[in-house]
């Protein structure tokens, strides 16, 4: 074989490699990609869900955003630019309404950043005129396995595509400061703009504005932030946001972005401030914080790793843009992830691990370069690391594909049902469930809700009151007797449904409430009668913990919060 041979062979192998790692990337992220969007967080996917459904049926704007909840349509809503909801409506608007499309559109996002991390890798890693192969394919492997990169890489939420976005901003930052001397030139505006579409896709990608400019410091001092270079680079990253921001937030009727952090982000903050104990406890969060970093989304293995590659002296082309990385990577988990404790917050800090890991494989080969036996050990010791990475990563995420499918039939079912078109008042919080009965209206506690509440529903047309948590209602004795003035859809059913027509209101309602308040001021109200099936709250799975949305302002709330 000739040399030019060989080294033809030579030089393809990494892209070999890597096309392998991606084609492993995409059957892990397979797994339950036809599955209803109830599996974990149904919550989150069934808002993105919603989006993309009224985007293609009620309004083809990116720039209007409406959910499913809180009364007859339009309900806009201030999130972040809903990309994956919007070109998941596109492919609707010529193939129908399948959910899978936007598992695939997340998926296509992750595969885009293992093989992005490649790229990123080989050059961080590597001196000028040579990259780093090892290195690249590292921090490839790694992020293709971490259990929270296969898991929300096939979800229908928007934070995979902003991890994209964000990780290629960084990588054409780090270029457009290392190589490019922070010049301008077009990495100058490949940095801005993809910074530009991770913070639009997700504002809190933002914390990758840390380590750019960490690099900028270390690489040319505090000139740099003088130069007009920067600043444009800034107002790219970060003009069309507020520009969009401001736009959504004049028409939306729920303020989610500001709405949690002036309402318990800042305030919490503030609060940890105020006394050791509060900071204690504060800092008692971010370690739980931690904890689902390395549980759930880097898994046990992963954060081992990541820790042993802090610890070993890498040898990046930008030591600041690590840890300007990690540093705002922690500074955001104290601050946002212990208010909204869910572990996809911490997605930003899996590309950071992964190219560190990167960095960890490169070192171990360039030590053990020359050393027959100590390579092969090494490499031995690699697989071992990546198969106990495999599945101590599906061990740690297994939980989060299941979903109810009780809760998929009846919600199914109760589509085929009611009227079409009818608002509902369905009593449970979970908008996914709420997208598969496949109408609008309010999703609403059954305890809090109260009969005021649900006049006002009915006057703005909830035709269907569906007691999903009917053991709740049962308790809610007040609204609990007020319904009973409508008569029952099917009264053996799991989900009771009340028809709240009015003109479907049965003879002597009035009579029988006003019985019950007499009896209620005497203080022996009658208890609800139980269903004689029951209600069905044990099939449903829990719902992530989040936060309801602020109050809306400053248009009044349509039939109660």
């Amino acid at each position: 074989m000739s040399a030019g041979r060989r080294t033809e062979l030579r030089l393809s192998r990494p892209g070999l490699v890597l096309i392998g790692i991606l084609l492993l990337a995409l059957v892990l992220r397979l797994k339950g990609i036809h599955d209803p969007i109830l599996d974990h967080p149904g919550w989150r996917q069934g808002d993105t869900a919603a989006i993309a459904r009224n985007f293609a049926r009620l309004d083809y704007n990116p720039l209007h955003p409406q959910t499913d909840y809180d009364g007859p349509p339009p309900n806009y809503v201030e999130l972040e630019l809903q990309i994956v909801p919007f070109i998941a409506a596109t492919l609707y608007k010529i193939f129908g309404v399948h959910e899978v499309f936007g598992r695939l559109i997340s998926l296509g996002f992750s595969l885009l950043t293992v093989a992005l991390l490649y790229a990123f890798g080989s050059w961080l890693f590597g001196v000028p005129g040579k990259r780093n192969e090892v290195a690249g394919l590292g921090a490839a492997l790694t992020l293709a396995l971490y259990p929270g990169s296969v898991y929300y890489g096939r979800t229908f939420m928007p934070d995979t595509a902003m991890v994209f976005f964000a990780t290629a901003a960084v990588y054409a930052a780090a270029r457009w400061i290392v190589d490019d001397e922070a010049a301008w030139g077009s990495r100058m505006f490949t940095a801005g703009v993809t910074a530009a579409l991770a913070v639009l896709a997700k504002p809190v990608a933002a914390v990758v504005l840390l380590p750019i400019f960490a690099a900028l410091l270390a690489r040319n001092g505090a000139r740099a932030l003088l130069r007009p270079a920067t600043w444009l680079f800034a107002a790219l990253a970060l003009a069309p946001y507020l520009a969009y921001d401001a736009y959504v937030r004049s028409i939306a009727e729920w303020h989610w972005a500001s709405g949690i952090a002036a309402k318990h982000v800042v305030p919490e903050l503030l609060a940890a401030f105020a006394s050791p104990a509060a900071f204690a406890a504060k800092l008692g969060l971010f370690r739980d914080a931690l904890g689902m970093l390395a549980a759930t989304m880097l898994g046990p293995v992963g954060a081992g790793l990541f820790v042993l590659s802090i610890v070993t002296p890498v040898r990046p082309r930008s030591r600041a843009l690590l840890w300007g990385w990690l540093a705002g990577g922690l500074l955001y988990a104290f601050v946002v992830v212990t208010v909204e404790r869910v572990d996809y917050y911490l997605y930003l800090l899996l590309p950071l691990a992964a190219l560190w890991a990167g960095g960890l494989a490169a070192r171990v080969a360039d030590v053990t370069a020359t050393r027959p036996a100590p390579r092969a050990l090494a490499a031995a010791a690699a697989c071992i690391a990546a198969a106990g990475l495999l599945y101590t990563g599906h061990v740690a995420v297994r939980a989060y594909y299941h979903y109810p499918a009780a809760v998929y039939r009846r919600a199914k079912a109760l589509d085929a049902t009611l009227a079409p078109g009818a608002l509902v008042v369905m009593a449970h919080y979970d908008p996914s469930v709420l997208y598969y009965i496949g109408r609008k209206g309010w999703e609403e506690d059954p305890r809090l809700w109260t009969p005021f509440d649900e006049e006002s529903a009915i006057r703005k047309g909830a035709r269907y009151f569906i007691s999903i948590e009917d053991g709740r209602l049962l308790r809610n004795l007040e609204l609990c007797h007020w319904l009973e003035r409508f008569p029952l859809l099917d009264p053996a059913a799991a989900w009771p449904v009340y028809q709240t027509d009015p003109a479907l209101q049965l003879s002597g309602a009035d009579a029988r409430w006003r019985a019950f308040r007499k009896a209620e001021a005497s203080g022996t109200s009658p208890a609800c009668p139980p269903r004689t099936t029951g209600a069905a709250t044990e099939s449903l799975r829990p719902s992530m913990p989040s936060r309801r949305p602020p109050a809306p302002s400053p248009t009044p709330p349509n039939g109660g919060s």
